[in-house]
């Protein structure tokens, strides 16, 4: 069985190998592949992965080896599903790998929105602390979070792991979800519409995949009506927010600050108007990106691709 990575260097920077995956048959990888070289890498392969190089129609239809795709991520959208079934081709995905990674980082991203900390021992080595000659120093805002309103939007895995913590932290949560969800068992929490959470909460989240209709959803309208002191982070998908609109809601001062781990194009394009934002911190699509999250992932391409060879699949999205 031919099996070939087309985009493996960020699952596998040099310290989470192939093992698992080239015991299960002839394996190629490559560390990125461009759209030109997608098809000419794939003749005569049995089994492909891929993370973000796109696999559509006109890819399958000159590809007539091809069976089965195994989707790096939980996300599958690079791949034409539809056109995948027409061509007998199976797509696999892994539902679940970097949940607390994921929440962790979103929660980091919270801290460092509350307290600064970087800036604030840039701030020591720069002799801030000396000159300012008093025992304590700060000089931004310093936000204690138990008490306050964590609101996500997107309350599947990542979203119920990061209400917890921030239960934890005493914030009382509101969450929404396009689709029932049991009720987490702790307190406060309350299900709310989307216009509420960005309206009542002092930290708004997301946490829910992007489709074809909530791009951009995250607008002007929405972001005006943001408490003056909040904070907006996304750890989601960058497509999911008006970037430009963004930019001016941190401008006015609504929200106070935000933090983003993604973009509407990764790499971020030098005209993306949020490296112009004040009171933003923007991060390289690296919350997933943990050696114990990568390592989970590995395992599972590996058990996907395994139970596809036994001709059982799993984790068959459709």
């Amino acid at each position: 069985m031919k099996i070939v990575v087309l985009d493996g260097e960020t699952l596998n920077p040099g310290d989470n190998p192939w093992t698992a995956i080239e015991s299960l048959g002839d394996l190629t990888v490559f560390e990125s592949t461009p759209p030109e070289l997608v098809v000419e890498r794939l003749q005569g392969v049995d089994v492909v992965l891929t993370n973000k190089v796109v696999l559509d129609e006109e890819v399958f239809n000159r590809l007539p080896d091809l069976k089965f795709v195994s989707v790096t991520a939980t996300g599958y959208n690079v791949v034409d599903v539809v056109a995948a079934q027409k061509h007998n081709i199976i797509v696999s995905n892994i539902p679940v790998y970097g949940t607390d990674s994921v929440a962790q980082y979103t929660m980091a991203l919270l801290l460092e929105l509350c307290h600064y900390v970087g800036h604030h021992d840039l701030r020591v080595h720069e002799g801030g602390w000396k000159e300012g000659g008093l025992w304590s120093f700060w000089d931004t805002p310093l936000v204690e979070l138990s008490g306050k309103i964590m609101g996500l939007i997107g309350f599947g895995r990542i979203g119920s792991r990061v209400g917890q913590l921030a239960n934890a932290f005493g914030m009382e949560v509101w969450a929404h979800a396009p689709s029932p969800k049991p009720d987490p068992g702790y307190t406060p929490f309350q299900f709310r519409t989307v216009e509420e959470i960005f309206s009542g909460a002092d930290v708004v989240s997301l946490h829910c995949p992007q489709t074809e209709t909530n791009v951009k959803f995250v607008d002007s309208n929405l972001l005006s009506t943001m408490k003056e002191d909040s904070f907006f982070i996304n750890t989601a998908r960058g497509g999911l927010v008006d970037e430009e609109a963004l930019l001016n809601a941190l401008k006015m001062g609504r929200p106070r600050a935000a933090a983003t781990d993604v973009a509407s194009t990764e790499p971020i394009n030098d005209d993306n108007p949020l490296l112009a934002a004040p009171n933003l911190i923007i991060t390289p699509h690296m919350a997933w990106a943990s050696r114990e999250a990568r390592g989970r992932l590995m395992k599972m391409s590996a058990e996907n691709i395994a139970a596809f060879s036994n001709g059982e699949p799993i984790n068959v999205v459709s």
